[in-house]
């Protein structure tokens, strides 16, 4: 329900305390809406008429009612050269899209996570060997789940490396009708948890999936590593976050909780209805379709209830705007810094962006799976971020070296240091069935009239 399972580029995605900005509503409004800089796509090696068939794009989506609506934002060498809104805030909601309307961005909470723990890893509060267990000790007795349904010992201690690239042995859930370990996540009702130490506690009574490093199984461990955030910083997550990297980059519309004032901006979520085909609110979902116990409000549940929030989290908890996520996107492609302001070093951006997984590892889970070679698929997998290995095996055009992640409701990001791109798409549609991820590929490399390469 919260994660993109598959790099996203099929745009297949499977379903998954308010930031005290010390500041007025209206003056938080000001600094919120101010834009990077833009300029003419010509002045940055990009031609305007081609860059008019992303506008197309965006228009078709919601001509065919593929969407409700949907912002797309691209940059290159750090000027904006497309911004633009199309369509309505949603199905039930007819009123035009605004630019700064607010998205749930689900797991691309994930690489702003990572990058919360690689600042403090640059300050030597960690190392990557270091036992998680060493700062969640509830962790530490977790058992392992054998082929043959046994329960058995950690053979080695899950790393803090393990847990930025997903090789834990930790889950979500996703796989229940099939999977033991799956059905007792569903059972523990994680996301129910107040808050992070209680969702640690709920997680050490599961069993993993695998012995930790030996596969890459897409799972919880963002929010176990925002736990370590809270407990390293001696700050709640939500704050460090905010102090750290929303404040000092202005992104003051990103947040765990939608503050009242801006309510109005915050957008409804979808689904595809599966009797007509046609996009439905989350909210009017029926009780009695199986949907329903994803999708439907929960009070003081994480990512489902935006109102009151107790559970931070750190794998799938925010919502954004384009124009803020773009600060963040624009900030690592600038080798972690933005303006005057460092958030990382650029020996820090350029370690997390390499590919991490192992040649021997194997890889687990639903969807799309990265490789460790690139003759695959042509994407690995970094710290927080997905990596391409090897453009020519992904099916679109792109670059080696581009990272990029995406979230459950079709919002969709990438940065490509090659070409100096960062291009960031927000949707709010559940499993999305749409090839957006690609065809944005597409209209934005075309539109190049001279590579970097």
């Amino acid at each position: 329900m919260i994660h993109s399972i598959n790099f996203y580029r099929n745009g297949l995605y499977a379903a998954g305390v308010a930031l005290a900005l010390a500041l007025t509503p209206i003056k938080v409004h000001a600094e919120a809406t101010k834009n990077l800089p833009a300029t003419k796509a010509e002045k940055v090696g990009m031609s305007s008429d081609r860059l008019a068939r992303m506008t197309a794009l965006g228009d078709r989506y919601i001509d065919n009612k593929q969407v409700a609506g949907m912002v797309n934002l691209v940059m290159r060498n750090g000027k904006v050269v497309h911004y633009q809104a199309h369509g309505a805030k949603g199905a039930s909601d007819d009123r035009p899209l605004e630019k700064d309307d607010l998205f749930r961005i689900y797991s691309m909470t994930k690489p702003i996570t990572a990058v919360a723990a690689m600042q403090l890893y640059e300050q030597g509060k960690f190392q990557l060997s270091d036992p998680v267990a060493k700062f969640v000790p509830e962790l530490k007795d977790v058992k392992v789940l054998n082929a043959n349904g046994q329960l058995e010992d950690q053979d080695a201690p899950m790393t803090m490396h393990q847990l930025l690239t997903h090789t834990t042995g930790l889950s979500y859930g996703f796989a229940a009708q099939v999977d033991l370990v799956d059905q007792a996540y569903m059972r523990a009702d994680i996301w129910a948890a107040k808050d992070l130490d209680e969702f640690a506690q709920r997680v050490a009574k599961l069993p993993l999936k695998f012995q930790p490093g030996r596969e890459y199984h897409y799972s919880i461990a963002v929010d176990i590593t925002g736990l370590v955030v809270q407990r390293l910083s001696g700050q709640p997550f939500d704050e460090y976050l905010r102090d750290n990297i929303f404040k000092p980059l202005g992104m003051h519309d990103t947040f765990f909780e939608v503050p009242k004032y801006k309510m109005s901006r915050f957008l409804p979520n979808h689904v595809i209805n599966p009797q007509t085909g046609a996009l439905m609110d989350v909210a009017l979902v029926p009780a009695d379709n199986p949907m329903a116990m994803f999708f439907k409000p929960r009070p003081n549940v994480a990512m489902n209830d935006y109102e009151s929030v107790g559970l931070f989290s750190g794998g799938g908890g925010l919502v954004s705007t384009a124009m803020d996520y773009a600060r963040f996107a624009e900030m690592m492609r600038n080798g972690g810094s933005l303006g005057s302001t460092r958030i990382l070093s650029p020996k820090t951006v350029d370690y997390m962006t390499q590919n991490h997984l192992k040649p021997s590892m194997r890889m687990g889970g639903i969807g799309e799976q990265p490789t460790t070679d690139g003759n695959t698929s042509g994407v690995g997998f970094g710290l927080g971020f997905g990596v391409i290995t090897n453009p020519a095996y992904t099916g679109v055009i792109g670059s080696a070296g581009e990272f990029n992640w995406g979230g459950a409701a079709g919002t969709v990001f990438w940065i490509d240091p090659v070409e100096e791109i960062v291009v960031v798409s927000m949707i709010q549609l559940m499993g999305s069935p749409w090839p957006l991820r690609s065809e944005l590929q597409v209209a934005t490399y075309q539109a190049i009239t001279e590579s970097f390469q």
